[in-house]
Parts: structure tokens; C-alpha cells; sequence
């Protein structure tokens, strides 16, 4: 598959119109119901290519805008879920900064 094309599993006759946030692949077991003793079995069956990766986190992203960002009267949950990741992501780019700024007590 290249950028811009859609899935090989997806099929416009059975699926309907193409939805970025669904996987079209087979479907397996949810992670939530797989038991211990076949927790090795179900990693062994994931893909686990960097182009997999990308389509997950792709399908991640297009479920959370579905979700928060497209609905007629969504409210402002996404600004302040955006704004939280972004406080994460500079505060673990600046750790080595800031934890020199720590205050001892010393005895």
C-alpha cells in the first residue's frame, strides 16, 4: 500500500463508503478478552511493521476527531485534551532543565 491508497482488505461493494478511522483487515480477538496463556499466540499474530504502526496511530487520531473535533456541537474537551499533550510533550523535552530547579531541604 502507498500513501494515498486505500487498504488492499478494503473493498468499496462490501465495506460502503471508506472510513479512516476502521480497520479493515481480519478481525482477531480484542485485547481486552485475550486470556494469559494466549497473550504470546496473539502478539505473535500482530503486524508489527513501522507502516503498521503509522495506520494505527492514523486510525487512532481520525477515531478521536470523529469523536471530539467533527460532532455539530462539540465542545471544548479537544482544546484542553490538545493543550495537555502539548504541556507533556515540552515538559519531557525540558526535564533536564527543570529538575535542576528542585528545592532541597537541607538539615
Amino acid at each position: 500500500m502507498r500513501i494515498g491508497e486505500y487498504p488492499p482488505e478494503y473493498n468499496k461493494a462490501i465495506h460502503g463508503p471508506y472510513d479512516p478511522a476502521r480497520y479493515y483487515g481480519k478481525p482477531d480477538t480484542p485485547f481486552t478478552q485475550v486470556k494469559l496463556g494466549e497473550l504470546f499466540a496473539w502478539f505473535g499474530r500482530r503486524n508489527k511493521s513501522p507502516q503498521a504502526a503509522t495506520q494505527a496511530v492514523s486510525r487512532a487520531f481520525w477515531r478521536w476527531q470523529h469523536k471530539y473535533v467533527f460532532p455539530v456541537r462539540a465542545g471544548i474537551a479537544s482544546y484542553f485534551q490538545l493543550t495537555m499533550g502539548l504541556v507533556v510533550i515540552f515538559y519531557c523535552l525540558n526535564y533536564k532543565r527543570i529538575k535542576t530547579h528542585r528545592n532541597y531541604k537541607y538539615h
